[in-house]
């Protein structure tokens, strides 16, 4: 079977798809262009895209009949795929969830840890050379300790987040989720949004998609306090991020520490000229072997399919 992936991924996992595949990996890293798209489904048996291959309804409206019959996603998120038009095209479609929880948490806390403690803006001003040396007064920023967390999204990546906060920084925990969650691991309520929105640190971690589209917008930021901290390591998209802008600018909250944007890789120009923002380059799972974890994942979906079985992972 002809396998595409689209990306160029760790040694180890393209030795194992080559194994098993007619495989045929792209050199570059940047998201397929929308011929690319229409000519994979129908030039391949088999396809490992990942975030920013958009197989959305009008692609696979443009090719009727797709020889594809598979899309291996390389990643738990999987919005950039219209999971219900494969569907109707006749391809099934997998991800790779378990594999990115812990590595995603840890840049989770990362942010909240930069931002809360002015980390970025600190590391500037000593490359600018602008330092003059320590002052009691200095870059005060949060003492995250003891401080409440709101988390939005209570899956796997929300608890563990949960984890590392109240271990960790003896955190208390209070969480949103669209349905009832019985138990999280370690002590936490289960409130509204509101209630959530107005806890010393808020993150991110639901799915992208419809249902979450610009969940974080004017009104719900409306209900953060004016010295906290927002985190996203979710989707883009989950932030109307000319709101965020405007209520950083407006003193209505601290900071905000993002890992992924709207219409990545363009960032908002607001957001960067914002001293209290902490951007990184969507290093959720940037390690090795976290990586290496999610191609074999992928992988082993593939493989389920081609012979016959039950997808571990399917969307």
């Amino acid at each position: 079977m002809k396998l595409l992936i689209t990306r160029p991924l760790p040694t180890e996992v393209t030795e194992a798809a080559s194994a098993r595949f007619d495989v045929t990996q792209r050199e570059s890293t940047l998201p397929l262009t929308g011929d690319e798209l229409r000519a994979s489904l129908r030039d391949f048996d088999l396809i490992l895209p990942t975030l920013g291959d958009r197989y959305q309804a009008d692609v696979f409206a443009d090719v009727p009949e797709p020889r594809a019959r598979m899309l291996a996603n390389f990643g738990v998120g999987y919005n950039h795929i219209d999971v219900a038009a494969a569907r109707a095209a006749g391809l099934v479609v997998s991800n790779t969830p378990g594999a990115v929880t812990d590595a995603t948490a840890d840049i989770a806390l990362t942010l909240m840890l930069m931002t809360a403690r002015r980390a970025g803006e600190g590391e500037r001003m000593v490359r600018a050379g602008r330092w003059e040396g320590w002052h009691p007064t200095q870059m005060l920023g949060m003492h995250v300790s003891g401080k409440h967390i709101g988390i939005i999204g209570m899956g796997r990546i929300g608890k563990a987040i949960a984890r590392r906060a109240q271990a960790g920084f003896g955190m208390e925990v209070v969480f949103f989720n669209r349905s009832p969650v019985a138990e999280v691991g370690v002590p936490a309520r289960q409130v509204s949004l509101s209630e959530a929105m107005a806890a010393d640190v808020v993150v991110l971690a639901v799915p992208g998609g419809k249902d979450t589209h610009h969940l974080i917008n004017a009104e719900t930021l409306d209900h953060m306090r004016p010295h906290a901290i927002l985190v996203n390591i979710s989707r883009g998209d989950v932030v109307d991020e000319s709101a965020l802008a405007a209520a950083l600018v407006g003193g209505r909250l601290a900071g905000a520490g993002l890992d992924v944007y709207e219409f990545e890789p363009q960032i908002n120009p607001a957001l960067m000229a914002l001293e209290n923002v902490t951007l990184l380059p969507h290093l959720g799972t940037a390690a090795l072997e976290v990586r290496e974890s999610m191609g074999m994942m992928a992988v082993d979906n593939l493989i389920a399919f081609a012979e016959g079985r039950a997808l571990p992972n399917a969307v």
